[in-house]
């Protein structure tokens, strides 16, 4: 089945929910190499995000829209203008389509993804959140381009996010806060690409369990 506007609101809510649970995680890995903040700052937007959605009557856009707002205005440090990026562009990929196919995710996902890479100026291999959003990206268009079912193109973008999000360990940070700390930044796993992988694992949940 499609993903409609109601299956993109259970996707939020799902992600804030993720968001709640491993926050403190987050600003673990966050007091590593960062600020220590991302995940009570990646928690209050979402939770301010979540509950702008409980009128239920938003299209695709507007409900990426409203989210975006939410974190841009809500969201402390640098968290708040890309994810708020992400979902900006994201609602402006999907138009005034009433639903989307896999085809239509994963141009949500592109569309979010190069907004976060023109806001932020981060490549793969720079150590954020871009190290987990690309490859889920590239799971998905190769399932649109191979006709798989959408469960199938958000499994394969699960385990690709969290492959991407578990190799920025090694690496040696070349963006944000963490590129202050050079060789240092190596050894830890990055927090902006956890989050974003709890993104992309939340769609997976809810997107997947709906089609």
């Amino acid at each position: 089945m499609p993903v409609t506007a109601a299956d993109l609101r259970a996707w939020i809510r799902a992600f804030a929910a993720q968001v709640a649970e491993e926050r403190a995680y987050l600003t673990k890995l966050d007091s590593a190499i960062g600020d220590g903040d991302h995940g009570q700052n990646l928690n209050r937007g979402l939770s301010h995000a979540a509950e702008g959605l409980d009128n239920g009557n938003d299209d695709l856009p507007a409900t990426m829209k409203s989210v975006a707002m939410a974190m841009i205005s809500k969201t402390g440090g640098a968290s708040g203008p890309l994810y708020g990026t992400f979902f900006m562009d994201a609602g402006k990929a999907v138009g005034e389509r009433p639903s989307l196919d896999v085809a239509g995710v994963a141009e949500l996902f592109r569309a979010g993804l190069s907004g976060v890479q023109r806001r932020g100026k981060a490549e793969p291999g720079d150590k954020t959140m871009v190290d987990a959003l690309l490859p889920a990206v590239e799971a998905l268009e190769t399932a649109a381009e191979n006709g798989e079912a959408l469960p199938t193109a958000l499994r394969n973008a699960k385990a690709a996010a969290e492959e991407g999000m578990k190799a920025t360990t090694p690496l040696q940070a070349r963006k944000g806060r963490a590129s202050y700390l050079g060789e240092r930044s190596k050894g830890h796993q990055d927090p902006g690409a956890t989050s974003s992988y709890y993104l992309v694992a939340a769609a997976a949940d809810t997107f997947g369990s709906s089609a």
